[in-house]
């Protein structure tokens, strides 16, 4: 059994491995992937050192929760921390009932979500994920999806932004304060978002998906330095951009879920034309770059198989030169101001 470096998750008492497993393709949203497949990735994932397991209802609409609570439910509930998100309510399709606008296929059959950020509402989401999950604890609650690139509406992200302040907010507040909970956070695509959040609340932790990554520091001017101050930790999700830092950079390769722009390819061959003449995979170097900031606790790649599990854990003790980093400054393919080792 491996064991993996831990953080500290804000000001709480939680302790989350630097390497998390996401929940999200084990969902099936994105490809299909069986039942035994996501216990036996998660299985892989604990083997190998990982204590940090994030989920959602969105993914797969329960689907995720079900699979991840499988894998876990067994273990010692002390030994592993658990997030998962609130701000939608499943609930079983009714004979007829016409799909929304967004429905997503490939989830699990005869549910849909609706929004809600109300306190009732968060209320009700986290009752829902602790019976999915079979689970009576949730370590950390984290507010999904209220950001401009899930919405597409500014007004709407407003309304909902302060619906979620105003009362679902206050719900996970007196969970916090309860006990029941061990952290609360928020989980988006956005660091400009991100910021908006810890300034208007009282936050442990961020889950920023994508935007802290090896490929775009989008992060690093306002977002991180705020969460080093207040003492917010960040979680990174998608640490390969949804795939095109995964290796072997060529035209339609992904970013943010779609076929990445030409020149978001061409810098990611740049990247990996750096990394090859220090003799490191471009993911290693993917996967360790975000960590080298303060604010940073963990890093959440998905996977879809118990391999990619593997070959993510491997990744992160891969030993890379100082001249790497010093090298991507020089060519101004990572901002000079990230930090890095010297």
């Amino acid at each position: 059994m491996t064991t993996l470096p831990k953080r500290r998750v804000g000001k709480t008492k939680l302790e989350v491995t630097t390497l998390g497993l996401g929940g999200a393709p084990m969902g099936g949203f994105r490809a299909t992937i069986s039942d035994a497949e996501a216990v036996a990735l998660s299985d892989a994932a604990y083997e190998g050192g990982v204590r940090y397991f994030d989920t959602s209802p969105f993914y797969g609409y329960g689907r995720s929760e079900l699979r991840m609570g499988a894998a876990l439910r067994n273990r010692p509930r002390e030994d592993f921390v658990l997030s998962t998100k609130v701000g939608r309510i499943l609930h079983a399709m009714k004979p007829g009932e016409k799909k929304s606008a967004d429905f997503r296929e490939n989830g699990l059959p005869g549910f849909a979500p609706v929004f809600d950020y109300t306190y009732d509402g968060v209320m009700r989401s986290l009752e829902h994920s602790h019976l999915r999950l079979g689970l009576a604890k949730i370590d950390i609650a984290l507010i999904h999806d209220v950001d401009f690139w899930t919405i597409k509406d500014r007004k709407l992200l407003d309304e909902r932004f302060k619906t979620v302040m105003d009362s679902g907010f206050k719900a996970l507040d007196e969970l916090r304060k309860a006990g029941v909970i061990g952290a609360i956070g928020v989980g988006i695509n956005e660091s400009d978002t991100s910021l908006r959040f810890i300034k208007a609340g009282d936050f442990d932790c961020m889950l920023l998906a994508g935007r802290y990554t090896l490929l775009e520091q989008g992060g690093l001017e306002e977002f991180l330095p705020e969460c080093v101050k207040r003492s917010v930790s960040v979680i990174l999700g998608g640490p390969y951009n949804s795939g095109i830092l995964t290796g072997g950079v060529k035209p339609g390769a992904t970013h943010d879920y779609v076929a990445a722009p030409a020149n978001l390819i061409e810098k990611a061959q740049k990247i990996e034309a750096v990394c090859q003449r220090h003799g490191v995979e471009l993911g290693a170097a993917a996967m360790q770059f975000p960590l080298f900031h303060p604010a940073l606790c963990s890093v959440i790649p998905g996977a879809l198989s118990s391999a990619e599990v593997k070959q993510n854990i491997a990744r992160l003790s891969v030993k890379i030169p100082t001249e790497l980093w010093s090298e991507l400054k020089r060519e101004k393919l990572i901002d000079a101001n990230a930090p890095t080792p010297n």
